[in-house]
């Protein structure tokens, strides 16, 4: 049986439908399910005009004794004008603890991923967490990403499975401790997507791509769902530690929760305007998580960055292949360490990742290489935290970087040197293996004051010596040939800075 869809409610930031009810549907065939409790279907049709909130819930009255739940959902995508947004609608479900902030009620959200799902105790869509589906009201979340000028004309069906339902099997998590190689430098990828949101790559092949990439650990980050995080089982290994998060996709831009505890939901449902994100940047900590604003400057609708840097521990100013996005993410972040020089603040550590979804895209490209006294969770996210990485295009590039100064003195990647006077003389020096045809650059507050190009092996030593007068702070980037003249060369590698201070 279909029914029409009747928005109910004035709130700016989501409508309710009237409730589905499945009291007197009767089944839409002669199919039952295997215990011989008839499945009951409904429809739903409606058209969401221009200028929808950002969510829209459809009630659904869950009687007792349903042992599946399953969704599927189509809508028209209208030929628009050029220039012009075209029809996306997104789709997810809570269950009967409500939709309110904080997702107490969150069991699944596949974005546009999909055009169907089912949640049942022992099993669910990936993108989904299985478990019970108790009696109460459900709500189907439908998110109009955009909508045409001519409105978004939808339908949604729920069928109701009945029967005793399975057991549900206890969740197994990654361990938060690989064998790893003591204190060294761990190579990483936090940004990666499997089939449990928009991804083609099942877990296994994710793992199986990071070990061929030379990775030591990566984050699961599927956007706004934890349904990944227990479908490591059998992947981890003494060579490869794994950590759950997820990638909080809001209207406003993309946040890496990386590291959180397994199971954890951090909501997405808020605009900037809102000011709701420190709430949840906290809660992502509280998770003893990392809080790290994802491509920045991309340009995709609902990309761009709006919520600020205050909150965040790292930023990733390198998303996959290199780009002309990636080179403004740069830019920007390295503004912001010259008031983080000038007036002794805290900084925001840079990062990379791969973003990577299907093939062709390259697992590990590229990957942050963190220095930690072990490979373990709280290591990692220790060294993450501190700056202590730099950011590779591949596991073949490796670099060392430091300044020296008077009195034996050195800081490393992240640190800072402290010397007698601001005319004190430093030496900075960088080790680089494995990036034929590069030149190294040394940029500081002042802009790039040194450029050396490296050996046609790519195997090279480079030094410079300046003054904390002359270079608040001072990092390396390693760059290919440019492209296109007058313009930069890709990235082959970056590190985070040393900030020099006089005392």
């Amino acid at each position: 049986m279909a029914r029409r869809g009747l928005l109910v409610g004035t709130a700016t930031t989501a409508l309710t439908l009237g409730t589905v009810s499945f009291a007197d549907a009767a089944p839409p065939n002669d199919g039952t399910d295997a215990d011989g409790g008839p499945d009951r279907t409904r429809t739903v049709r409606g058209t969401l005009p221009t200028g929808s909130p950002d969510f829209v819930y459809l009630p659904v009255e869950v009687p007792r004794g349903v042992r599946e739940i399953a969704v599927s959902y189509t809508y028209e995508r209208t030929p628009v004008p050029a220039g012009t947004p075209g029809n996306a609608l997104d789709i997810g479900i809570f269950d009967e603890r409500g939709t309110e902030p904080g997702g107490r009620g969150f069991r699944g959200w596949s974005g546009g991923a999909r055009t169907g799902f089912f949640i049942r105790a022992d099993e669910a869509t990936p993108g989904y967490i299985a478990g019970p589906v108790r009696a109460g009201t459900w709500n189907i979340a439908l998110g109009p990403y955009t909508v045409a000028p001519e409105g978004l004309p939808y339908e949604v069906t729920v069928t109701l499975r009945f029967g005793p339902a399975e057991s549900a099997p206890e969740p197994v998590y990654p361990p938060e401790r690989a064998k790893g190689r003591g204190r060294a430098w761990y190579r990483g990828d936090c940004h990666l997507h499997s089939v449990h949101s928009d991804g083609r790559r099942t877990p296994a092949e994710i793992a199986a791509a990071a070990r061929a990439a030379g990775l030591d650990f990566i984050n699961s980050s599927e956007h706004n769902t934890y349904s990944a995080h227990g479908a490591w089982g059998g992947l981890w290994g003494d060579d490869l530690l794994v950590l759950t998060g997820e990638e909080i996709t809001t209207r406003n831009g993309h946040v890496l929760a990386v590291a959180t505890d397994p199971g954890t939901f951090v909501d997405w449902r808020y605009r900037a305007r809102d000011n709701r994100f420190g709430h949840y940047a906290k809660a992502v900590r509280r998770a003893g998580g990392l809080v790290v604003p994802a491509h920045p400057h991309a340009t995709c609708i609902g990309c761009h960055w709006k919520f600020g840097f205050d909150e965040a521990d790292a930023v990733e100013v390198w998303n996959g292949a290199y780009t002309p996005e990636d080179e403004i993410a740069l830019a920007e972040w390295d503004n912001s360490l010259v008031a983080a020089a000038r007036w002794s603040k805290p900084w925001v550590p840079a990062m990379g990742n791969s973003d990577a979804h299907r093939e062709p895209d390259e697992v590990g490209l590229p990957q942050t290489v963190v220095l930690a006294d072990e490979l373990s969770r709280e290591a990692i996210v220790a060294g993450i935290r501190a700056g202590h990485s730099y950011i590779a295009e591949s596991s073949a590039v490796t670099l060392s970087f430091g300044v020296s100064g008077g009195r034996g003195l050195h800081a490393g990647i992240g640190e800072r040197l402290r010397v007698d006077g601001d005319d004190t003389p430093v030496t900075v020096r960088l080790e680089v293996t494995g990036a034929p045809g590069c030149t190294a650059h040394f940029v500081t507050d002042q802009g790039t004051l040194f450029t050396a190009g490296l050996p046609e092996s790519g195997t090279g030593t480079v030094q410079w010596r300046t003054t904390p007068a002359y270079a608040a702070y001072v990092r390396a980037e390693v760059r290919h040939p440019a492209a296109v003249p007058g313009l930069p060369g890709a990235l082959a590698a970056l590190t985070n800075p040393v900030f020099l201070e006089g005392r």
